[in-house]
């Protein structure tokens, strides 16, 4: 059973979607809860789906939850979901239970996740608790905030699964009580889908890639990139934007009418991966799961980090990209036409290469599963 929350993108989903492909594989039965708005086009392959009544966050600080509806969720609300959510774990019964981010983050479901967890830990199945967890945490700013989560794993959890690979980003580099958890630490590599080489077309080669992800944080990158593109010394290249369904019909529009000539604004579409391969240069923010495209592709990258409400993990992983000379970081409080033009131009001007990092991290993960389940 695993446990996934979205709120704002789609990231979370993306990669707890990956990891349970790769246990379904390798013949486990896999139950995927998700509590976010629903996702079309999902790629999901024996899979048994369970949608809890969806909750978003209102914005990008992350401090108010909303319903489908748009209205703020209250504790009869959290009541009801919280009972939903344990009806399906006592019906399934599961072997493993994996939460995605929690205790490292999604600290807002607390209301649902704590008596999860505790239903867990007193089930006569006991099943092996886990936590599924990025290469790079949002630091904690608030004293006592580590002390927490680390009561929490020592009181819950069995195993911890870092995707992500050690030698490009440890998690005491974000985490600082990680060594006092280390026993229970298990680094897996990348949670990234391979690239389909069948999906490669003619008529896409050097174009400049603009790709916003599934949430509605890229609107101000994709409007940029519209101004940037006749500032820029690929001014002759087509500039490709694709825009994720966290932005509206209205934005999209204003996408569409801003846009000139050499200016393509379409929705994400399922060959992204393949116009990362053939792209002149790509421009995107710094997410987990756009950064695996990225560097499997071994594109010439711009990446715009994602920075609202003092949010630094896309920055920290776009900065460590940049010192290995892999991609161009560029802040978002520095983004202007005149900056990203510049940044692609040098992006431009990078040899194409790829990083040595381990990506084979969903299937990795199941192989662990395998190992501590004795399947």
């Amino acid at each position: 059973m695993i446990y996934v929350q979205h709120l704002l993108g789609i990231g979370h989903l993306r990669r707890a979607s990956f990891l349970a492909n790769a246990l379904a594989m390798h013949n486990f039965e896999v139950d995927l809860i998700t509590g976010g708005m629903p996702v079309s086009g999902l790629s999901l392959h024996g899979i048994n789906c369970h949608q809890l009544p969806p909750v978003r966050s209102l914005d990008g600080q992350f401090d108010q939850l909303v319903d489908e509806f748009g209205n703020l969720i209250d504790a009869d609300w959290k009541q009801q979901r919280r009972n939903a959510l344990l009806k399906i774990f006592d019906a399934l019964a599961p072997d493993a239970l994996i939460t995605e981010t929690f205790p490292f983050g999604r600290r807002m479901m607390r209301f649902e996740l704590l008596p999860l967890l505790n239903a867990a830990r007193k089930h006569s199945s006991s099943p092996l608790v886990i936590s599924s967890i990025r290469d790079i945490l949002q630091p904690k700013s608030k004293p006592g905030r580590d002390q927490e989560i680390h009561a929490l794993v020592d009181l819950y959890f069995d195993k911890i699964l870092v995707h992500g690979d050690e030698r490009f980003a440890s998690l005491d580099d974000t985490y600082s009580l990680a060594n006092e958890i280390a026993d229970k630490t298990f680094y897996t590599g990348y949670i990234s889908e391979p690239i389909d080489g069948n999906q490669n077309q003619a008529g896409n080669e050097h174009e400049v890639l603009v790709s916003g992800g599934g949430g509605a944080a890229s609107l101000q990158l994709l409007k940029t990139a519209i101004d940037a593109k006749p500032r820029s010394k690929l001014n002759r290249h087509t500039w490709r934007l694709l825009v994720g369904q966290g932005i509206d019909a209205d934005g999209f529009e204003q996408l569409q009418n801003t846009a000139g000539a050499g200016i393509i604004v379409e929705r994400n579409r399922s060959d992204f991966q393949a116009l990362l391969t053939q792209c002149a240069v790509s421009v995107s923010q710094s997410g987990y799961n756009t950064v695996c495209d990225v560097l499997r592709s071994g594109a010439r990258a711009v990446m715009v980090p994602f920075s609202d409400a003092d949010e630094v993990e896309q920055s920290l992983r776009a900065n460590l990209l940049q010192r290995h000379d892999r991609v161009i970081s560029l802040e978002q409080q520095a983004l202007t036409a005149e900056s990203l033009a510049t940044a692609v131009d040098r992006a431009s001007e990078m040899p194409q290469q790829s990083i040595d990092m381990r990506m084979n991290g969903a299937n990795v993960s199941a192989g662990l599963l395998q190992e501590w389940l004795n399947v």
